[in-house]
C-alpha cells in the first residue's frame, strides 16, 4: 500500500482524500524535513529512544483515544494523544535530576472537552488565533465563521482541530522517535473553504529537541494558520505562577490589539513598553504595568496575550524565544519557520479545576509559545499572507529545545 493510500485510509475517506493525500506527500518525504541529529551507538541506532503506544481514554461516545509516549536517553518523555493531536505531558528532570511534568494538561478526555477554551497542548486549526468579526474575504467571496470569542472567531471556531480525533502511526528513524497524526477537514467545516488534508509529525531526539512539522493541502483556495497550544511551566505544572521564569523574545516589534484582541494592523516597536523582552527579564517584571495593551489582554491584573514579530526571519537556526526557570534549571528554546509567536500567560486560568495528577492550574500558571502567522491576517493585507492555493502544499516547522541548567 502506498503512503498516500495509508494516509487516505487514516483520514477515513475514499477517492477525494486519496488525491489530497497524494498531493500532501508529493515531493520530498516528510522525514526529510526532520533533520534532528541524535547520537548513535555502534549499530547506528540512537540509544534509549523509544515510542510506545497505549490506550489513553475513551470519548463520551465510546471512541478510543490513544497515547504515544516518546522517550530519550536523558530521562525526557513527551506524551501525545490522538484527541486534538495534542501534547498531554512533557516530563523532564531538573538540575538535581528530579522529574516533573512541565506541560499543563488533563488525565482524561472529558476534561479536555469540558475545558475546551484552555486548548491545553492542542494542534490548533484551521486558523490559529483570532479572525475579526468571524469573517474574511477570499477570491472575491466572503466566508462566515462561527464566533466563539466575543465578536471574533478563535482557533478555528466552535469545533476546531483540538476537538477532533486524529489517525496516528508511530515514527522511528533511528535518530528520532515520534508520531504522525492525520486529519481530513471537509469543505465548509467551520465555514472554511476546501477539503483539507493535514499531517502533524511530532519527533523527539537525544538532544531534547521536540520538533513539530505540519503539512496540509486543499482542493480549493483557503486560509490556514496551524500552531501548537502547549502551556509550559518549567518549574512543573501546578507549582505556582511562571512570573519568576525569565523570558527572551527575539522580536523588536509586536502587533498591537484593540479591546477585542484583534490587531490594529500596525507593527509597533516593543522599545519602552512592557512587551520588550529583547533582553531577558522575569515574565512578571512588567506584567502589572499601567499599560493599555496589557489591560486589553487581561483587564483585571494585566497579562501577556500578544503576537510578537520575530527577528528570526523563518530561519530554524536562529533563536526565536528562550525561557528559563532559575530554580529548577530547566530552559526551553523555540526555533520556527513562522513569522510570529503568540506569548500568552494563561491570564484566564483561575484555579477552579484540576489538571494532571490533581495539579491546581492557577492564574499565570503557564505560558504558551504559539509559533504562527499573525492574528487576523486574512483581513490585514499588510500582514504576511495565510492564503493556501488549491493543490499547493502548506508546511510549518517549530522546534522546542529543552536544555539543562
Amino acid at each position: 500500500m502506498t503512503h498516500e493510500s495509508r494516509l487516505a485510509r487514516g483520514l477515513g475517506l475514499g477517492g477525494s482524500a486519496t488525491v489530497l493525500a497524494a498531493l500532501l506527500v508529493a515531493g520530498p518525504a516528510l522525514a526529510a524535513n526532520d533533520n534532528s541529529s541524535g547520537s548513535s551507538d555502534s549499530s547506528g541506532q540512537a540509544p534509549h529512544l523509544a515510542v510506545t503506544e497505549s490506550d489513553f481514554d475513551k470519548t463520551p461516545q465510546g471512541q478510543q483515544i490513544e497515547r504515544y509516549q516518546l522517550t530519550n536517553r536523558n530521562g525526557m518523555s513527551v506524551d501525545i494523544i490522538t484527541f486534538g493531536a495534542r501534547v498531554q505531558a512533557i516530563h523532564m528532570p531538573d538540575k538535581n535530576g528530579k522529574d516533573a511534568d512541565i506541560a499543563l494538561g488533563f488525565d482524561n478526555v472529558k476534561d479536555y472537552i469540558d475545558h475546551q477554551s484552555t486548548y491545553f497542548g492542542a494542534t490548533i486549526g484551521r486558523y490559529g488565533n483570532r479572525i475579526a468579526n468571524g469573517k474574511f474575504k477570499l477570491d472575491g467571496k466572503t466566508y462566515n465563521l462561527p464566533k466563539n470569542n466575543g465578536p471574533n472567531t478563535l482557533h478555528g471556531g466552535t469545533k476546531g482541530f483540538d476537538q477532533m480525533i486524529w489517525a496516528a502511526s508511530p515514527i522511528d528513524t533511528g535518530n528520532t522517535v515520534g508520531v504522525e497524526l492525520t486529519h481530513f477537514s471537509p469543505d465548509g467545516t467551520m465555514g472554511f473553504p476546501g477539503n483539507l488534508a493535514v499531517t502533524v509529525r511530532y519527533t523527539l531526539d537525544n538532544d531534547n529537541d521536540l520538533r513539530i512539522h505540519y503539512s496540509a493541502v486543499s482542493d480549493k483556495d483557503t486560509v490556514i494558520n496551524l500552531t501548537n497550544h502547549t502551556y509550559f511551566n518549567l518549574a512543573g505544572a501546578g507549582s505556582g505562577t511562571v512570573l519568576n521564569q525569565v523570558a527572551m523574545i527575539n522580536a523588536d516589534q509586536f502587533t498591537p490589539i484593540d479591546k477585542t484582541l484583534i490587531p490594529t494592523g500596525q507593527l509597533k516597536s516593543v522599545s519602552g513598553t512592557p512587551l520588550d523582552f529583547t533582553t531577558p527579564k522575569p515574565i512578571g517584571q512588567d506584567i502589572h504595568a499601567d499599560n493599555q495593551q496589557l489591560k486589553y489582554a487581561e483587564p483585571k491584573q494585566g497579562g501577556y496575550d500578544f503576537n510578537w514579530v520575530l527577528n528570526s526571519d523563518g530561519n530554524l537556526n536562529k533563536l526565536a524565544v528562550r525561557v528559563s526557570d532559575p530554580k529548577s534549571g530547566r530552559t526551553v528554546e523555540m526555533y520556527t519557520t513562522e513569522p510570529g509567536v503568540q506569548f500568552y500567560t494563561s491570564n484566564f486560568l483561575d484555579g477552579s479545576f484540576k489538571g494532571t495528577n490533581g495539579n491546581t492550574l492557577g492564574h499565570w500558571g503557564g505560558f504558551t509559545l504559539e509559533a504562527q502567522h499573525y492574528p487576523d491576517s486574512p483581513n490585514q493585507s499588510n500582514f504576511p499572507s495565510t492564503e493556501l492555493k488549491a493543490g499547493q502544499k502548506y508546511t510549518q516547522t517549530t522546534v522546542y529545545k529543552f536544555l539543562p541548567e
